[in-house]
């Protein structure tokens, strides 16, 4: 079982200080173990997210509302997109009635990567906690939202 001060080789101030960078460290590993596992898909997870929401939706969908239902709200959403474009896993669908107006519909090639890719990829990173202890972080973490 991890432990952050051995892990970074430090003390702490206080439990609330320690919780906090614990959180930012262990996004950090999540981060690095997803990287690391969409690699071989030739996306990013982010891009997994845009591709996720857009077969959610099922219908074509503007790029702020992409924005909005993003996990990382990441400010680069349109150059994401842009490489999705080019592997031809997303497309863009101008307006008819404003030029301005852009929707983004997922493509049949972007579902076949969907399908690929095992859906519990995530499992791994969760596999030291019990349903019951899964639940109390995630409540812990809205109560700290």
């Amino acid at each position: 079982m991890g432990d952050l001060a051995k892990d970074i080789n430090s003390k702490f101030e206080n439990n609330r200080i320690k919780a906090l960078l614990n959180i930012i460290y262990t996004a950090n590993w999540i981060t690095s173990c997803q990287n690391e596992f969409f690699k071989d898909f030739g996306i990013s997870p982010q891009q997994y997210n845009i591709l996720r929401i857009l077969k959610g939706a099922a219908i074509p969908l503007n790029v702020q509302t992409i924005k909005d239902r993003m996990l990382e709200r990441a400010p680069n959403a349109t150059r994401l997109m842009d490489k999705l474009c080019a592997k031809e896993l997303i497309e863009r669908i101008p307006s008819e009635f404003d030029r301005r107006v852009v929707q983004i519909s997922i493509t049949s090639k972007g579902l076949d990567l969907l399908k690929s890719i095992p859906s519990n990829f995530n499992k791994d990173l969760l596999k030291n906690l019990n349903e019951n202890e899964a639940k109390q972080l995630s409540d812990l973490l809205d109560k700290m939202r």
